[in-house]
């Protein structure tokens, strides 16, 4: 019998939101961040962050980021 081995999870997390400025990375408003998802590798969080990117390409202060949790949950192995 062969026993499956699953990829480790690398996680990310892909969200956004209004800076108050071009220059520096401070939402405008808390309640309003955008929470896109989690994503199982970076692969699908970068589709996912493009996505958001270009439906906001008009608005300048609007951001998207991707977060690698997996960093976060586990930095020896980051």
């Amino acid at each position: 019998m062969t026993e499956s081995i699953e990829p480790k999870q690398l996680l990310h997390l892909v969200f956004g939101g209004e800076l108050k400025t071009l220059t520096d990375v401070q939402f405008r408003d808390l309640d309003k961040l955008d929470i896109v998802g989690i994503y199982p590798d970076y692969a699908s969080a970068l589709v996912a962050w493009k996505g958001k990117a270009q439906q906001t390409v008009d608005n300048a202060h609007m951001r998207y980021f991707i977060v690698h949790m997996h960093r976060l949950l586990d930095p020896k192995n980051g």
